[in-house]
């Protein structure tokens, strides 16, 4: 890669892979169990950590991300260590961002203030919703009550947090979103995550949707919602930044920020992904094992826990890059960006099929070759990209 990379912010992703229940939504890497050897992921993490940090140029971190899973049943003594132990091996940015996710159960709304003493500094709650009866749909565990003494918790420990709602539900008129998302920004939340509920293959909702448990809105009234959010949103001072996530001025994810403009980060945990750039400035994609218990035993023998590491070249990168970058609001500079990493953007992306898509309404391109997706490319953007870059 050409740019200076000491220049470029470096992130931590932490990956818990245990929770409470699996909820029939989610095909994140998460396992429920009896017993947990905290010691042994105490070691494992470290180790990850000693590798990562050998592997590429020392810089401070700029962010640390808490993941899972649900991070939040993690001990704080746990999540005390690998802060202070990513401190003393990378250092940390002034004020870097340190989120932790959290469900916002009773049991583990009792622990913020210990989270908050072992150094995180935001959570973000799963609340996916504040009604009784979709919660139950949903899988989770908590209660509506639950859920907003979490959040009332949160801002009062807490000086920045988020939670995550889930729209689109089967049965969901305009009109009852409306009064959810109106009920949740009273709150006077600073950031907010709303992702429309898709079916993913392997979950429990990909077998009871393929035999018609429940319909999901058409795409129809699912451009609505999305529509109705943005307005209602945006009306609150909490424009979306990218396609799912809304923020006040200055209060969007920086760690979020990082993946979507395509700088660093580092993955530890079982199946954590990471994107760094080694010493000779060669990006590597790092991928590591699903199963905990593998992941463990591989971290006992080994520097890491990860599958081989794979080269990303300039174009792949670049290709890479624009899949994350065309999600944000902010788009993309096309001719900083190939730049950075040291390719032609116009042997990537045909001038022919950028100008199709203007006349489309789906992207807007200037002069400095920055390129954004529109409101109506924001509601198709999976089938944009596949357009821009194929």
């Amino acid at each position: 890669m050409l740019h200076d990379i000491n220049t470029t912010p470096l992130a931590l992703y932490v990956h818990w892979p245990y929770c409470l229940s699996k909820c029939p939504y989610c095909d994140f890497n998460s396992h429920v169990a009896d017993s947990i050897d905290i010691d042994a992921f105490t070691r494992a993490y470290k180790k990850e950590l000693d590798f990562y940090a050998s592997a590429t140029p020392r810089r401070p971190l700029h962010s640390i991300f808490f993941g899972g899973g649900t991070p939040s049943l993690m001990p704080p003594k746990l999540v005390q260590d690998i802060i202070d132990y990513a401190r003393d091996l990378f250092g940390l940015e002034q004020g870097c961002e340190i989120t932790l996710e959290a469900n916002p159960t009773s049991f583990e709304t009792e622990k913020f203030k210990a989270f908050k003493d072992a150094g995180v500094n935001r959570v973000s709650l799963g609340v996916q919703s504040l009604y009784a009866d979709d919660l139950k749909f949903l899988g989770r565990q908590h209660s509506a009550e639950d859920a907003i003494a979490a959040i009332t918790s949160a801002q009062k420990i807490f000086d920045r947090f988020s939670f995550d709602l889930i729209y689109a539900r089967p049965e969901q008129s305009i009109a009852a979103w409306e009064a959810e998302l109106k009920q949740a920004l009273d709150y006077g939340t600073t950031h907010l995550s709303l992702y429309q509920l898709t079916i993913e293959q392997g979950t429990a909702f990909f077998t009871q949707h393929k035999r018609g448990d429940f319909r999901l809105p058409d795409e129809f009234l699912a451009a609505d919602l999305y529509e109705t959010t943005q307005a209602l949103t945006a009306s609150y001072n909490l424009p979306s930044y990218e396609t799912s996530n809304h923020a006040a001025m200055g209060e969007e994810s920086r760690h979020n920020l990082v993946y979507w403009r395509y700088f660093d980060y580092i993955g530890i945990g079982p199946g954590a992904h990471g994107r760094y750039t080694d010493h000779h400035g060669q990006k590597i994609a790092s991928r590591a094992h699903l199963a905990p218990e593998k992941w463990l035993s591989l971290c006992a023998e080994n520097p890491h826990g990860a599958h081989p590491f794979e080269r990303i070249d300039a174009d792949s990168s670049f290709t890479e890059s624009v899949m994350m970058g065309l999600r944000l609001k902010e788009g993309i500079n096309l001719e900083g960006l190939a730049a950075r990493l040291g390719t032609n953007w116009a042997d990537q992306i045909s001038t022919d099929k950028i100008n199709m898509l203007v006349r489309e309404d789906l992207i807007t391109f200037d002069a400095d070759t920055q390129i954004r997706a529109t409101n109506s490319g924001a509601l198709c953007i999976n089938s944009l990209l596949n357009v821009l870059l194929n």
